[in-house]
């Protein structure tokens, strides 16, 4: 029987191969590709190719302004970030819609169904269409920008959606009180979990010596709550290690500057650098929070990339990870931008080897129910293989 063509729309995606971009919604449709014949439709990014085939899935990339060097409204992070960073790029953002839509205008037709991850600008450019197609909230999109005309696009994006999905129960509640009688499937991404291990430790990989170390991996904004992890650090004997890039980087280097070499910045590293890195640290730290303006952590694909990795992890109570850890089984939890309950979970893991062992053995039995082809085969029957 021949497979449905499915086209799959993103703004966060790998510009190339070993990219350090996130590469999620790459990992999903390697494994729907069992059902499904896919193509992925994403903004390019200067240095990437506008057509190739990345790891056996068909992608087009398009162009969204006439000057190609100044797309720069998506990569590397993601849209809202990149306009906090630099704010004269929302004047890219209509050319980003109105591009999109030229695009789906002309291949469209093509294919049986349409998956949009995030609602804005995938969701509610595609309810243009008619085209059956499943929407995915992610975080930002469903927990800001919900005033005024955005907010009413978003509801009838999700009103002539086929199916909606969430990537954890909190944004299914933030979703609901959106649309009072929406019922959105909560199927989370995943992880590869043959990916990581500790069979990728490195001895001293991280050149710090006998000194123990905290692992940070993550783009450098508000709601990754990085700040509270550097303040935390004071007073534990251990190096922390801060793998990212993001608009805070400058900020949040002044403020470590003055514990020296404790802390250092890695910048972003690519996927198979990652897995080493979580294999060799000793607590992994993501001290999330709820930002500013709403936005906080769907469902972290680092947290389980650390899960899949056997190491420990400190983070807070927020968000899509509040969900999946279970403080003292999976994890330790504390309160968001709680300083002094991060520092002692920390000097806690950092201390104690039998908690370190038994959290470890809990994620692993966790992460397996996130491996991604557990994931794609949910996608797969919800969008009727």
């Amino acid at each position: 029987m021949e497979k449905k063509k499915l086209l799959v729309t993103a703004s966060t995606f790998p510009r190339w191969e070993n990219d350090t971009e996130p590469r999620f919604v790459l990992d999903l449709c390697k494994y729907l590709n069992k059902w499904f014949t896919i193509t992925v439709l994403v903004p390019c990014a200067p240095g990437a190719k506008e057509r190739e085939t990345l790891e056996g899935v068909d992608v087009i990339r398009y162009h969204y302004f006439p000057i190609h060097a100044w797309e720069t409204l998506c990569y590397p992070g993601a849209i809202v970030p990149r306009i906090k960073e630099k704010k004269v790029r929302i004047l890219l953002v209509p050319f980003l819609f109105f591009s999109l839509y030229f695009r789906l205008s002309r291949i469209i037709e093509g294919y049986d169904m349409v998956h949009a991850h995030w609602l804005i600008p995938q969701g509610i450019v595609q309810m243009l269409f008619h085209k059956p197609y499943v929407v995915t909230g992610h975080g930002g999109d469903v927990t800001s920008l919900n005033t005024g005309i955005l907010r009413k696009m978003k509801i009838r994006c999700l009103r002539r959606a086929q199916h909606v999905t969430v990537v954890s129960h909190d944004l299914k509640v933030q979703l609901e009180y959106l649309l009072p009688g929406l019922d959105p499937s909560v199927i989370s991404m995943g992880v590869d979990t043959s990916k990581f291990g500790k069979q990728y430790a490195i001895e001293h990989y991280f050149g710090q010596g006998n000194k123990k170390v905290v692992l940070f991996v993550g783009r450098l904004a508000e709601k990754k709550g990085v700040t509270y992890l550097i303040e935390a650090m004071r007073e534990i004997d251990a190096v922390l290690i801060i793998a990212g890039d993001g608009p805070l980087k400058q900020t949040l280097m002044e403020q470590a500057k003055e514990q020296g070499e404790k802390i250092k910045f890695v910048g972003a590293q690519k996927h198979d650098v990652l897995k080493a890195m979580y294999a060799s640290a000793d607590v992994f730290a993501a001290p999330f929070i709820t930002a500013g303006d709403g936005d906080k952590e769907g469902l972290s694909v680092v947290v389980l990339e650390a899960l899949a990795s056997e190491l420990p992890i400190v983070s807070c109570k927020v968000g899509g990870v509040g969900e999946l850890l279970q403080d003292r089984e999976t994890a330790l939890l504390c309160e968001e931008k709680n300083v002094f309950q991060l520092r002692e979970a920390i000097k806690t893991l950092l201390d104690d080897s039998e908690l370190r062992v038994k959290l470890s053995r809990n994620g692993i039995k966790l992460v397996k129910r996130y491996d991604y082809e557990e994931i794609a085969r949910k996608y797969a029957l919800l969008m009727g293989k």
